[in-house]
């Protein structure tokens, strides 16, 4: 019978250790913030989430992650010639050191506009392009991620 309580204990603790963003203190957070709005407002709502996330868990020596995944009209947010918000977006992202934050484009969009348009987009500098948006944010969802939509 002894034995047979240690390993369900053993048990406990491995799948505990093993789920989706168990840190060693227990102490660690992830969220997706989505972005499919070509609106300032909803840009800037999204970054002020962000940074308020991330300044929330600092403050509390926690770890964060924050992936902010645009798509369909929300890309010019991470657009190089259209983005209302690229300069938020620099000084977030060099100031949320050590937490972590991507800024996430879709490819799919990015492509159908580059069609539309007839000329290449470019992102910025702090975005990576992504295959597709919303499969990203399926994906995030599906490993435990919190999902925010501002």
């Amino acid at each position: 019978m002894r034995f047979l309580t240690s390993a369900i204990a053993a048990s406990v603790l491995l799948a505990t250790a093993a789920a989706p963003g168990f840190a060693a203190d227990g102490k660690s957070h992830r969220v997706a913030i989505q972005v499919d709005q070509n609106d300032p407002a909803v840009m800037n709502l999204a970054l002020n989430n962000a940074t308020n996330i991330i300044n929330e868990y600092k403050a509390r020596n926690e770890d964060v992650e924050v992936e902010v995944v645009t798509y369909g009209p929300g890309l010019h947010m991470l657009r190089a010639d259209t983005s209302p918000v690229r300069e938020r977006i620099k000084q977030i992202a060099d100031a949320s050191f050590p937490s972590k934050i991507k800024f996430l484009a879709c490819g799919n969009t990015k492509e159908g506009m580059e069609k539309r348009e007839g000329k290449p987009v470019s992102v910025v500098p702090e975005a990576t392009i992504v295959p597709s948006g919303a499969v990203q944010l399926i994906e995030l969802q599906e490993k435990g991620w919190a999902y925010l939509r501002p």
